[in-house]
């Protein structure tokens, strides 16, 4: 966790000067951040030392009494926050330094070295309270300016305070108050049951899902980024975190541009900067006054968040506050419309809605002092104010009527709101009950004053429009960190909040329905109410409180979009998963995360370009949409996996119930912006990609692991239910490396062979053996696995690394030719580099470990590849130009040297080589006829290569043969006399040492012995000399022999195959850039194992990239389909 305690002395005086509080006890106080992760922060490791040893009762009195200093050091991927280690477990320096006197617990003194005892882990659970992380803290640092901080209280905050209102207040919002009226207008009210319902069930399911999720366990503050990284691991957590951070960073955009609306269009229309002439640019104007006044909203709130949150949070509650009055106005509006509904008459012409701006009356004309004269309506549709001017014909034709806008609860009109009202834009906003005469001109309707529709509506728009509405049931979560009792408070409060505003929006549904005339519903802007919120017509006392409430609203609602997205930003960076953003962890010294704001602040700005709401929310719909499917799959993964951790304390949950969840927001998603949707899954697909190649790896025990576990015991046990076939087998490789003395990989090239060979298929398993035993050799063992692991990384090899201890090699190696890999998992192929100094080792035991290597694998059944000179093979690197890959197939193997090459040229070093097979003919061969059937062969396998066929005669065995074998043979001969005569002299030295041992202890005893009992007859120079003396004699003679030794036929018989098959390899293939050779096995007669290694180095001789290979006694190539 990066948290340490080390224990400091302090003078006791200056402890008793300071109020004595720490006389006889210690004192956990912080110490300053080194800003370094890797530097211990206590000194010198001489200053260290003697502290092991320090007790908390020093004998004197007077002497210095040690306080244990807490430091906690910069996490490695973030900045200073802590990683997921228990706070409690592995964190026992406190422990160490108790002296446990008493013996009740003598035989667990080993254990309490490295893990607490149950009191003091109980003690610390008590103790540790989970502090909030969000904007609490930061107000604090404000408020101190450097002095004493404040005694941390534990959070107290209950579900209605903490969850309850905070959630109401975030899922009651604009699209409440702007677009419900239009919504239930065009959709009708059982189209709009449809949408609410389809969105509140989304979001409940949701809900149940993410209470099970925060009641396993302790939810740190962080929310719905938090539950999702730790349940689906850091590439789904760093993706669904960022789309919730785009989502409520564009939902700040939407609230802003709300504001906007609220201001430009129903409080002061008179300070809009650009105006509209006509009236086909009037939508264009608004646009435009969106851009300019929300670029200058948008930089007025990140000031305000910027100089401090602690002004945000004060003003929540009166945010809150507006919400609920608002709400009841409406409520109470509706009651009484009953008795006296309030009159905002709506002006038709014909069936037509009118704008209500530029006239007074609806009247054509009207008498004044009996005189008869024109409107303000008739100027608009006419040529002038005459009455005998030219007027619209549509005008003529039809009457004039009021209709009452809100005709009440009782008036019947929900039975005409009941149907959908769809259709393109500029179509008329229409009432079909009044009669009309004449048809629609479009080419001038558009610039006479009817309310017609702004934008093409349709079901699936309407759903994504109203989306933004029930989100927000996060928030408290969110504030997990502020509550009494998080577990209980976070379902009980969040779901009760879904439950309220889903009876809100379903009543308000209804009751709008109930309430409103069909053609005030369509108006969106309430042009036909001179310019009125729809919604405010309806309230009581005044619509003025819908409109100051909805505007304060929105505002605060804005401003806790721009408090929170930075700080989601802030807690992705610090994790650490996603390089590019550790930026944004830094902030102001207090914490404010600036960096994060300023991103924030230009991501709302593109939101605000847009400028329009209808067009921002289905945006921010799909980003809260996804997150909220990946809450209810981390649920589902988690319930159906049965992970031992997955313990909620919330019971009422199901998988099923998380799958219908995840099934919605996948239909909403796609029935509200197909586009929009595969645009939010690119970006997620994309990050996630990216966490998985270049993000920190974390391990934070999440579900997809779990997942992943599962799906592969699963395979497991049904790829052992029957071996592979031979159309599916592949290598699957066991890699044996050797190390140097510092535990580093001697031949990486070995490596980079591996994975030109494999291309990232099947299994790999890079293997060694340290020589000892395992209790000694642990820490070597980590080392040598951890350089093992960075040379694969290095080298691109995914596989897996196994090292073993093993009291010697030759038992090492065999082990892991046994026992790698798992069930059905196992390699079937060994991969090996060639002894190259097998000649130069005093130790025979190097060369003979890997004749044994070479017959238990294929006593095993196994496959081998030996790798000569494997240090010139090409690295991954390098791109080989125009040249051979030679294969020399001398005995049939099952297919492997037809395979190998083949793989190889898979990989993009060994692309442009092509692929030559030359085969051995004798004398009686028909080499003709060879060839042809070899090429009709390979024509079958579908492999293309050039053959020839190698004719080697049966010549006479050479001189130069007989003399190669024969000083091959004395080598051997002589490499035994020395090891005999080394083993022999070990013999003597130990001999001698235990006879001088045993003289020196009974001396004393054997003093009193009579001088026959001691006598010697030889003295100890003597004795040397004449052994010095046989062994000159015993080497004479063996020198003697060696040199009227005759050669041994068989070795005369296969050192002649040696040189005359590498006579006729390296005419062929000296240039090739790779030579695949069968390698021949080992004698079974163990006597000749040194002269096996001299075949092969003969037969290997000039030639530079060899792979020998040995098959495993079975087919793995076909040619059948």
């Amino acid at each position: 966790m990066g948290e340490r305690f080390v224990v400091v002395p302090v003078d006791s005086g200056e402890m008793i000067a300071s109020g004595g509080e720490h006389t006889g006890k210690t004192e956990a106080r912080p110490a300053p951040d080194t800003g370094d992760s890797g530097s211990t922060g206590a000194g010198t490791a001489e200053e260290q030392e003697p502290l092991e040893d320090s007790v908390f009762e020093p004998q004197d009195p007077e002497a210095a009494v040690p306080i244990l200093e807490y430091n906690r050091e910069p996490n490695k991927y973030g900045d200073g926050v802590p990683k997921e280690n228990s706070p409690f477990i592995n964190n026992t320096e406190h422990d160490k330094n108790n002296s446990y006197d008493g013996t009740n617990m003598a035989l667990f003194e080993e254990e309490m070295d490295s893990h607490p005892m149950v009191s003091s882990l109980l003690n610390k659970l008590a103790n540790y309270t989970n502090l909030t992380q969000g904007a609490h803290e930061h107000e604090e640092a404000d408020e101190e300016e450097g002095s004493k901080k404040k005694a941390i209280t534990s959070p107290q905050m209950g579900t209605f305070m903490g969850v309850y209102l905070p959630c109401l207040q975030n899922i009651l919002g604009v699209i409440l108050f702007l677009r419900l009226t239009w919504i239930v207008g065009t959709a009708g009210v059982l189209g709009s049951l449809v949408i609410v319902g389809l969105c509140c069930s989304c979001t409940m399911l949701t809900a149940i899902s993410m209470s099970a999720i925060a009641t396993n366990g302790v939810v740190p503050a962080g929310g719905s980024y938090y539950m999702i990284s730790r349940s689906l691991g850091p590439e789904f957590g760093g993706a669904v975190g960022l789309c919730f951070y785009l989502g409520t960073t564009f939902a700040g955009s939407m609230y802003i541009l709300g504001t906007i609306e609220i201001l430009l269009t129903y409080i002061v229309p008179q300070a809009a900067i650009f105006r509209a002439e006509r009236k086909e640019e009037a939508v264009d104007a608004l646009l435009n006054n969106m851009r300019v006044y929300g670029t200058c909203c948008l930089i007025l709130m990140a000031i305000v968040v910027f100089v401090g949150v602690k002004y945000v949070n004060k003003l929540a509650l009166v945010f809150l506050a507006c919400v609920i009055l608002s709400i009841l106005a409406i409520y109470a509006g509706v009651i009484k419309s009953i008795f006296e509904p309030p009159d905002f008459p709506v002006c038709m012409l014909g069936n037509r809605t009118l704008q209500n701006h530029n006239f007074d009356k609806c009247l054509k004309t009207e008498v004044i002092d009996n005189l008869t004269v024109t409107t303000k309506l008739w100027s608009v549709f006419c040529d002038g104010p005459d009455l005998n001017a030219t007027c619209n014909e549509y005008f003529v034709n039809n009457n004039l009527t009021l209709v009452q806008g809100i005709p009440g609860l009782t008036s019947g009109v929900i039975s005409e709101n009941m149907w959908s009202e769809y259709g393109p834009l500029g179509m008329l906003v229409e009432n079909k009950k009044l009669s009309s005469f004449g048809e629609s001109d479009p080419t001038k309707d558009i610039y006479l004053p009817y309310v017609v529709n702004d934008i093409t509506t349709f079901f699936t728009l309407l759903v994504g429009i109203y989306f933004p509405s029930v989100t927000g049931i996060m928030a408290g979560s969110n504030r997990s960190g502020d509550l009494r009792d998080a577990q209980k408070s976070i379902p009980i409060g969040t779901i009760l909040a879904i439950a309220t505003t889903s009876f809100i929006y379903i009543s308000t549904v209804v009751l709008f329905g109930a309430c409103i005339e069909g053609v005030l519903l369509r108006d969106k802007f309430g042009d036909s109410v001179e310019g009125n919120l729809v919604i405010g017509t309806l309230s009581w006392p005044s619509p003025w409180v819908i409109v100051i409430g909805s505007f304060f609203s929105c505002c605060g609602a804005g401003l806790q979009s721009l408090t929170g997205a930075p700080r989601l930003l802030q807690a992705i960076a610090r994790d650490g998963i996603i390089p590019f953003l550790q930026v944004f962890g830094h902030g102001k010294a207090n914490g404010e995360p600036t960096w994060a704001l300023l991103l924030t602040a230009g991501i709302c700005e593109i939101g605000i370009l847009i400028a329009s709401l209808d067009s921002v929310a289905p945006i921010l719909s799909m980003f809260f949409l996804m997150c909220y499917l990946f809450v209810n799959l981390a649920c589902a993964v988690q319930t159906l996996l049965r992970t031992p951790n997955w313990r909620p304390r919330f019971r009422y949950y199901h998988w099923a119930l998380s799958f219908l969840g995840m099934s919605l927001c996948l239909a909403i998603m796609f029935i509200s912006s197909w586009y929009y949707a595969i645009v939010a899954m690119v970006i997620a697909g994309c990050i996630y990609k990216y966490i998985e190649y270049r993000g920190a790896e974390k391990e934070w025990g999440d579900g997809i692991r779990g997942l992943s576990l599962n799906a592969a015991r699963y395979a497991l046990i049904r790829l052992e239910e029957a071996p592979p076939h031979t159309k599916n087998w592949r290598p699957q490789l066991l890699v044996l490396l050797n190390l140097d003395s510092d535990q580093g990989v001697k031949h990486p090239r070995l490596l980079s062979l591996t994975t030109q060979l494999k291309a990232g298929k099947g299994l790999t398993i890079v293997g060694n053996v340290l020589q000892g035993t395992y209790l000694l050799k642990d820490a070597e063992a980590k080392k040598a696995e951890q350089n093992i692991k960075s040379a694969m990384s290095a080298e691109r090899t995914k596989g897996f690394c196994h090292v073993v201890v093993s009291s010697n090699l030759r038992d090492g190696v065999s082990h892991l030719i046994q026992s790698a890999g798992l069930g059905g998992m196992k390699h079937n192929t060994v991969l090996m580099g060639w002894p190259e100094t097998w000649r130069q080792s005093n130790d025979p035991e190097s060369w003979r470990s890997f004749i044994e290597t070479v017959r238990e694998t294929t006593a095993a059944h196994q496959a081998l590849l030996v790798a000569k000179n494997v240090d010139s093979f090409p690295t991954n690197q390098d791109h080989l130009g125009e040249g051979t890959i030679d294969v020399w197939w001398v005995v049939h193997d099952g297919g492997m040297l037809m395979l190998l090459p083949f793989l190889l040229r898979q990989h993009k070093v060994w692309r442009k080589c092509k692929m030559r097979i030359f085969t051995v003919a004798q004398m009686d061969d028909n080499s003709i006829q060879m060839k042809k059937d070899l090429q009709m062969f390979l024509y079958h396998l579908r492999l293309n290569a050039e053959v020839e066929v190698v004719e080697m005669h049966d010549n006479d065995i050479s001189a130069f043969t007989y003399e190669k074998t024969l000083v091959m043979e004395q080598r051997s001969q002589m490499l035994k006399q020395m090891h005999l005569s080394r083993t022999e002299r070990e013999r003597e030295a130990q001999l001698i040492h235990d006879k001088n041992t045993a003289s020196h202890v009974t001396v004393n005893d054997k003093a009193e012995a009579g001088p026959e009992r001691v006598h010697m007859t030889w003295t100890k120079d003597k004795l040397f000399t004449e052994r010095n003396r046989n062994r000159e004699f015993n080497a004479n003679v063996a020198v003697r022999d060696l040199f009227s030794m005759k050669p041994n036929q068989s070795n005369v018989r296969c050192m002649h195959t040696a040189i005359k098959l590498n006579e006729v390899v390296v005419n062929k293939s000296q240039g090739a850039h790779l030579v695949l050779l069968n390698m021949p096995g080992p004698p079974k007669n163990r006597g000749g194992d040194e002269n096996y290694m001299e075949f092969l180095e003969v037969l290997l001789e000039g030639l530079n990239r060899v792979l020998l290979v040995r098959g495993g006694g079975r087919e793995v190539i076909t040619i059948y389909s």
